[in-house]
């Protein structure tokens, strides 16, 4: 087998089987990269028709100046259709873009093996299936190796090199060194369910179904959360509804499955309701958004403008708190404003009513506990001094004035409000706290390592950091008090903490004691 830790040379050739919009995507990439490229699909006519694609494709990108004449000539009489199995014959990487079945890839794997050269490189694109299963039938496992990538795959700057039980790990460091120099952000990761991406993903759609079920706030306040808030490039739903719903539930079930039921990865009775309606999401006009033509779209809801309050207290020790001030501040906001310390942890008083940066409780019980009626939380955002939103709930206890006088606050700030439902942790910080607690566990299981699983959140699903490094900026104690918190009011497994998460927090508050002690002495 060819292996090098520079890569395939372009001198080599490349084959993708499977002229769909990945296969053709991959093709594309390899292309422009220098290869000679051969692109095979078992319709008749299907990959002449995926290269035409192509070319138009890179002509665009002539246009736009971001491929020179020269390149668009070269990578375009580079791309040749093989209309039999056997015109793949000389080439040194096979990359498999087919349907997503194993015993599909099974066979094509054994029928390479028979016709391909010894130094030939065979690659899956699977996004859910075990390399170790697709691998087991082969006489020579070790030359198989996972070549995930992320669609549009031109685009997309991720690619998750898998390595199966028995992968040559000199393969994989030739592929994971050619998807450099094909552009692309590799990253290693043991074949488990899921990979990285596909794992530590389904907390950003699990959450935001549950809280959907439960009533907490509808589809378009949530994703207006979630992005004006938290930060995401998209909210979950509409993010759902772009993927496809039977794509995105099939993935979920097959993970949890795979997992023996693990509740942290429990399907949504919501979305397979829509998988049997057929409401598939925009590739079927109906999703959780409705995208027929004359259709209006939803609007999230936000609190209408609110008086200014007639005094606040804000904790300016608090980041939210001292963002607010400065906010404040620049809209030129004439406020009875002070600064003071509360001893409960509120960063502001507003008019008599505690605001709470939300901790994983619910504000009910955050009330309960400190014993106070007027309790307001409200939800972590990713950058307190740039966000367009604010989420927040309101204690049971609490009386009808208590959203408005923060809100008002807020308002003033600069902020749209939206007051959900009194559910613990809100939105983005249990949203949160599930991608960093599963990112975390999968560093645990050594499926991948700290730095890969903060890489392939980014380039795989565009999030605006990793999450294990959100943890590290929000604390890994905060995090584990907010799963904590979610555990104790579901009482479900489904919260429980990484082990590696626990034993991070354990180790640094200890660090903590120690370097205090010595202060002292």
């Amino acid at each position: 087998m060819i292996a090098t830790t520079e890569g395939l040379p372009t001198s080599a050739a490349v084959a993708v089987i499977g002229a769909g919009a990945m296969g053709a995507g991959i093709a594309q990439l390899a292309a422009v990269a220098g290869h000679p490229v051969w692109l095979h699909d078992m319709r008749a006519g299907a990959a002449e028709t995926a290269i035409a694609g192509i070319r138009a494709q890179l002509a665009k990108l002539v246009e736009k100046k971001k491929l020179s004449a020269e390149q668009f000539d070269a990578a375009s009489a580079a791309l040749k259709p093989a209309t039999a199995i056997e015109d793949l014959r000389d080439c040194k990487l096979v990359v498999e873009a087919i349907v997503e079945d194993l015993e599909a890839k099974r066979g094509l794997f054994a029928q390479l093996e028979a016709l391909l050269g010894p130094d030939a490189i065979l690659a899956s694109n699977t996004s859910s299936l075990s390399i170790t299963a697709i691998a087991a039938k082969l006489k020579r496992p070790e030359r198989l190796v996972g070549m995930h990538f992320f669609n549009p795959a031109p685009l997309m700057a991720l690619v998750e090199v898998i390595s199966g039980a028995a992968t040559d790990a000199a393969l994989a460091a030739t592929v994971f060194a050619t998807a450099e120099r094909w552009g692309k952000t590799p990253v290693h990761a043991r074949s488990t369910p899921g990979f990285i991406v596909n794992r530590v993903a389904r907390p950003y759609y699990a959450e935001a179904l549950r809280l959907l079920q439960e009533g907490v706030a509808d589809v378009a306040t949530l994703d207006a959360v979630m992005r004006e808030s938290g930060g995401f490039r998209m909210g979950p739903f509409e993010l759902m509804d772009m993927i496809g719903h039977d794509v995105n539930y099939a993935v979920t079930r097959s993970v949890f499955d795979a997992y023996y039921g693990d509740p942290r990865f429990q399907p949504s009775l919501l979305q397979l309701e829509l998988v049997q309606a057929g409401y598939l999401g925009r590739k079927s006009g109906r999703g959780f958004y409705d995208y027929r033509e004359g259709a209006t779209k939803a609007a999230p809801a936000s609190l209408a403008p609110q008086p200014r309050p007639a005094r606040i207290e804000l904790a300016i020790a608090d980041p939210l708190a001292a963002a607010l001030a400065k906010r404040l501040d620049a809209s030129g906001s004439v406020l009875a404003l002070t600064m003071a310390e509360a001893s409960d942890g509120r960063i502001a008083t507003v008019d008599g009513v505690a605001l709470f940066v939300s901790d994983g409780r619910s504000a009910t019980a955050r009330a309960a506990a400190l014993g106070i009626g007027e309790v307001v939380v409200i939800d972590l955002m990713l950058d307190a001094a740039t966000a367009r939103r604010a989420a927040i709930a309101v204690a049971a206890q609490s009386s009808p004035a208590a959203p408005a006088a923060v809100a008002g606050l807020l308002q003033a700030a600069g902020f749209a409000v939206s007051q959900l439902g009194d559910s613990p942790g809100l939105a983005v910080l249990r949203t949160v706290a599930m991608l960093a607690n599963e990112a975390s566990d999968a560093v645990h299981q050594q499926v991948c390592n700290a730095a890969a699983v903060d890489i392939a959140m980014r380039g795989g699903v565009g999030y605006p950091i990793g999450p294990l490094e959100w943890a590290e900026r929000i604390g890994a104690g905060t995090v584990l008090a907010a799963l904590d918190h979610l555990a104790g009011h579901y009482g479900e497994p489904r919260y429980r903490a990484s082990p590696r998460l626990r034993q991070q927090v354990l180790a640094s508050s200890t660090s903590a004691q120690s370097s205090g002690e010595a202060k002292r002495e």
